[in-house]
């Protein structure tokens, strides 16, 4: 199921809320092009780590869920159409909606549910799913459905290990097929190393060197996302220490983080952030509790 491919730009297939597609070309220009290895500590989605030119990719996450699912997309990359024969098997066998073979909603959802029709129809559908992957969660493409079909398209495990994001009002269209088969096209062809560990042990393992360059996109202290939640003022300092470690070892870096957000500032970046390059970067932040877009001043800062 080969589709153009219709930017210049590569979307992960993940379509995280807030992900750092939109900034892509704001942030590659102030990427150095020599990269031996691009690492990323933090990948989430991998919308940056698709759209940089580099010799080899060590791209880690802490969430085991993400990472296993960009495993299983890079080793479907070799065998294309056994992935759309498995992954249509899936949506037909639930009643999922599917535009892009050409199964759309009815119109009587379209007329009497206006806004939210996609997750009328599919709820009942998605529930099962849901169920059923639960159950001994060893199918990650179930997951991987779960995770487009559902609200936020967020990978959410309530405090029992099962995953419980509520059906979205979405479908499996023709952006995200053009998304998969970008994602597959770039990583058959990459030297791609996937990490699930702590950044710090990350780091420690992979050794960066002078010829490497490292990309952080950590969660940011001061907003609300699901994904921040993990961080708090330790892991922050932590981190801010290990930058500059790095740094009295000329390896490069680039950071992005959020020194203010609505009413809150993030005084502990912003005060480090002085001793290297500061660049303003027109954010499109927005977060699983809030999707819209809200006042931030959101940075990048480099060391070269």
């Amino acid at each position: 199921m080969k589709t153009q491919i219709y930017t210049s730009f590569r979307r992960s297939p993940f379509f995280y809320v807030g992900d750092k597609f939109k900034l892509v070309p704001q942030l590659k220009e102030h990427f150095p092009n020599d990269i031996d290895r691009f690492i990323e500590p933090f990948c989430g989605g991998g919308s940056v780590f698709l759209n940089i030119d580099a010799d080899s990719y060590h791209v880690n996450d802490i969430d085991s869920y993400l990472i296993a699912l960009h495993k299983l997309l890079f080793d479907y990359s070799n065998d294309i159409d056994d992935f759309w024969n498995k992954l249509t098997d899936i949506i037909n066998e639930y009643g999922l909606s599917a535009s892009f073979l050409g199964r759309t909603v009815p119109d009587e959802y379209k007329i009497n549910f206006v806004k939210t029709y996609y997750a009328k129809y599919n709820k009942e559908a998605y529930m099962k799913l849901r169920a059923d992957f639960n159950k001994d969660k060893s199918d990650l493409l179930k997951l991987y459905v779960l995770l487009i079909y559902g609200f936020n398209r967020m990978l959410r495990f309530n405090n029992n290990g099962d995953f419980n994001s509520p059906v979205g009002n979405v479908d499996f269209n023709q952006n995200v097929v053009n998304a998969l088969n970008s994602y597959f096209e770039f990583v058959s062809e990459k030297d791609i190393n996937f990490y699930n560990k702590d950044f710090e042990e990350f780091l420690a393992e992979i050794k960066p060197t002078t010829d490497d360059f490292i990309y952080l996109d950590p969660p940011y202290l001061i907003t609300f996302s699901e994904y921040n939640k993990l961080w708090n003022e330790e892991t922050e300092h932590r981190l801010l220490s290990l930058l500059d470690e790095l740094d009295k070892k000329n390896v490069r870096f680039a950071v992005s983080n959020i020194i203010r957000h609505k009413n809150m500032y993030n005084g502990i970046f912003d005060k480090w952030a002085k001793k290297y390059n500061v660049i303003d970067i027109t954010s499109n932040y927005i977060s699983f509790h809030d999707n819209t877009q809200k006042g931030s001043y959101e940075v990048l800062i480099t060391n070269y």
